[in-house]
C-alpha cells in the first residue's frame, strides 16, 4: 500500500488508483507483469527501510514530503505524455478528499515506521482490505457474502494479533500504521466513488499535488536542515518509490487487478527479510503468526475475486461494475 503503498490489489496510501486495471486482459505469458509486481513490492521494502532510516533523524511529516515530492513528479511526467490538462476534474470534491485520505494514510504510516519494526508496520497496514470490506457495506451499498466475511475476519484476526492490544507487548504506535488503514480505507471508497469519471493522470495528479500542497503548507513547523547524507538517502528512497508507482503501473495495464493483486502480499516477506538486514529486527513466533494470516486472509480475498472476475467473462472480456475498484 501501502506499507503505506498501495498495493494496488487493494489500494493504500499512496497507491495507484485502479483505473489502471483499465479491463485489462491476461495475455498469453503473464511472468512479466508478475515480476514487475514483485520488483515493485520489493522496491517499496527497501523504500520504507530508507524511510525508518530517516524517520530517526527526521520529522515524519518531512519524510512524507519528501516522498510525495518525487510522487508528483511521477505524476506530472505521466500527465505531460497523456496531453490531458491534469487539474481539470470532473469531481474535484471527491478527488480533493481522496487525496487528503491518503495523505493521512501515508503520514500515519511513515510516523508508525519510525516506531516500529518495518514487517509488523507492514503487516498492520495491511488491515486495509478489512475496513474497506466494512465499510463498503454502509457507504456504497455492496453486499458482502460469507466467504469474503470469513477472509476479512482471518486477515483481521492476523492484524490483532500482530498488535495484541491489551497484552504485555502492545505498543501504542501500532495504532499509527492501523489509523493509517483506516484512512488508506476510505480513500479506496472514494476511489469507487470516482469511478472512471477521470483519468489515471488526473487522479494522480490531484492525489499528490493536493498532498504536497497540504504538507508544503506546513513545512515551517516541522522542517529540519539535513545534511548530505540524508539528501542522499531521501533521494534514494524517492527514486525507488517513483520506480515502484512506475512498476505497478505498467504492469496492471497489461494484465487483470484480481489475478495480479495477491502477489503484492510478497511485500509482508520482503519487508521482515530487509527490516532484518538493515536492522537486525526480527518478529517473534506471535507476531509472525499474525503476519502469515494476514497474508492468507488478503490472498484469499483476491483471489476470490479473481474466480468471481472470470465467471463475469463473456467472448474474451471482462464485464465490470461500474466505479469497481478491485484493489485499495
Amino acid at each position: 500500500m501501502r506499507s503505506g503503498e498501495p498495493i494496488v490489489g487493494w489500494p493504500g496510501p499512496d497507491g495507484v488508483p485502479p483505473q489502471v486495471e483499465a479491463a485489462a486482459e491476461r495475455p498469453a505469458s503473464p511472468w512479466r507483469p508478475i515480476g514487475m509486481i514483485l520488483c515493485a513490492v520489493f522496491l517499496f521494502s527497501i523504500s520504507d527501510v530508507f524511510a525508518k532510516g530517516l524517520g530517526k533523524t527526521l520529522p515524519g511529516f518531512q519524510v512524507a514530503w519528501l516522498r510525495y515530492l518525487l510522487f508528483f513528479m511521477l505524476a506530472a511526467m505521466l500527465a505531460v505524455r497523456a496531453g490531458s490538462v491534469p487539474w481539470r476534474s470532473r469531481q474535484p470534491g471527491l478527488q480533493s478528499l481522496r487525496a487528503l485520505c491518503l495523505l493521512l494514510s501515508a503520514s500515519l504510516f511513515l510516523l508508525g515506521l519510525g516506531r516500529l519494526p518495518v514487517a509488523e508496520a507492514t503487516a498492520i497496514s495491511f488491515a486495509t482490505p478489512a475496513f474497506v470490506t466494512m465499510l463498503s457495506v454502509p457507504l456504497l451499498g455492496e453486499v458482502v457474502r460469507r466467504r469474503r466475511w470469513t477472509a476479512m475476519l482471518l486477515g483481521l484476526a492476523g492484524v490483532l494479533i500482530v498488535v495484541r492490544p491489551g497484552a504485555g507487548a502492545f505498543a501504542p504506535s501500532a495504532l499509527l500504521p492501523l489509523g493509517s488503514a483506516l484512512c488508506g480505507a476510505l480513500g479506496i471508497v472514494v476511489t469507487r466513488r470516482i469511478g472512471d469519471r477521470d483519468p489515471l493522470s488526473i487522479t494522480l495528479f490531484w492525489s499528490s499535488g493536493l498532498g504536497l500542497l497540504v504538507l508544503t503548507s506546513g513545512s515551517p513547523l516541522w522542517f529540519t536542515a539535513m545534511d548530505r547524507g540524508e539528501v542522499a538517502a531521501a533521494a534514494l528512497m524517492g527514486l525507488l518509490y517513483a520506480a515502484a508507482q512506475l512498476l505497478l503501473i505498467l504492469a496492471y495495464r497489461r494484465c487483470e487487478a484480481s489475478f495480479l493483486a495477491p502477489f503484492s502480499y510478497a511485500q509482508v516477506l520482503f519487508a521482515t527479510l530487509v527490516g532484518y538486514l538493515a536492522f537486525g529486527a526480527l518478529p517473534d513466533g506471535v507476531s509472525l503468526l499474525g503476519i502469515a494470516l494476514v497474508a492468507a486472509g488478503g490472498a484469499y480475498t483476491l483471489r476470490r475475486e479473481g474466480f468471481l472476475g472470470r465467471l463475469r467473462l463473456r467472448g474474451g472480456r471482462l464485464l465490470r461494475r461500474p466505479g469497481y475498484a478491485g484493489r485499495i
